[in-house]
C-alpha cells in the first residue's frame, strides 16, 4: 500500500484568548479560521465565548503530516513552555 502524501500549504497556529489561555490548532486556510473563531461559530468548542482570540504564532508546513505532529507537539506544552515560543515568534516579528 501506497502512503499519500498531502502537500499544500498548511497552518500550525496559537491565538490567545482575552482571558489569557491558549489554544493551538492547525488549518489550511489560517486567515478564515481566525475569523471563524472571532466570530464564535463553528469550530473549536474550548473558544466559544472566549473570543476574541489573537493570533500570537504561525509556522507554515507544505505537508500535512508535519503540521500534524508540531501541532500534537504544542499541545504537550506547559502554558510556560508555549509563552516561550509564542515570545520568541513576536520578536522574530519585530
Amino acid at each position: 500500500m501506497r502512503k499519500i502524501k498531502r502537500k499544500a500549504v498548511f497552518f500550525v497556529y496559537i491565538v490567545k484568548c482575552k482571558h489569557g489561555t491558549y489554544y493551538t490548532g492547525y488549518t489550511n486556510d489560517l486567515e478564515k479560521r481566525i475569523k471563524t473563531h472571532n466570530e464564535g461559530r463553528a469550530g473549536a468548542k474550548y473558544l466559544r465565548g472566549k473570543g476574541p482570540v489573537k493570533l500570537s504564532y504561525v509556522k507554515q508546513y507544505k505537508y500535512f503530516r508535519c503540521a500534524i505532529k508540531h501541532e500534537a507537539a504544542i499541545k504537550r506544552f506547559t502554558r510556560l513552555e508555549k509563552e516561550k515560543i509564542v515570545k520568541k515568534y513576536a520578536r522574530t516579528r519585530k
